[in-house]
């Protein structure tokens, strides 16, 4: 009777083991955005593309941005495994001045948490 109680816990415990070896992995074409020069009052709209390199549906869970000039917008849907994904920012170019942006993105991935940058300067009108 031992045997039978420690082969099905042996059993059990390795299947448990396998179940978590699939995650979901997040990789960001690129982690930083460059607006460059752009003019006051232009679209502020940028994307962040990924894909999901794991072997679990992918699920974001939040995405928020260091002030409230930025805008960030998330996938509802879960990414499943080689599917692609885009989280939009949005920045508010009605501000002159140098853009220094971090975007905060939470998900179910191997690395919980990534950071994302925006960077690049608004011109005033007429300056270039």
């Amino acid at each position: 009777m031992k045997k039978v109680a420690l082969l099905l816990f042996v059993g059990l415990f390795s299947l448990a083991v396998s179940a978590q070896e699939k995650t979901a992995k997040i990789a960001f074409k690129t982690e930083t955005v460059d607006y460059g020069e752009i003019a006051k009052g232009s679209d502020g709209v940028r994307v962040f593309e990924f894909t999901n390199t794991g072997d679990a549906p992918l699920v974001i869970s939040k995405v928020s941005s260091s002030c409230g000039c930025t805008i960030p917008k998330k996938p509802e849907a879960p990414i499943m495994p080689g599917e692609t994904g885009e989280i939009q920012v949005k920045y508010d170019t009605k501000r002159v001045g140098p853009i220094r942006k971090a975007i905060t993105v939470i998900s179910n991935a191997d690395t919980p948490t990534k950071i994302l940058k925006i960077k690049g300067t608004v011109m005033a009108d007429g300056t270039r």
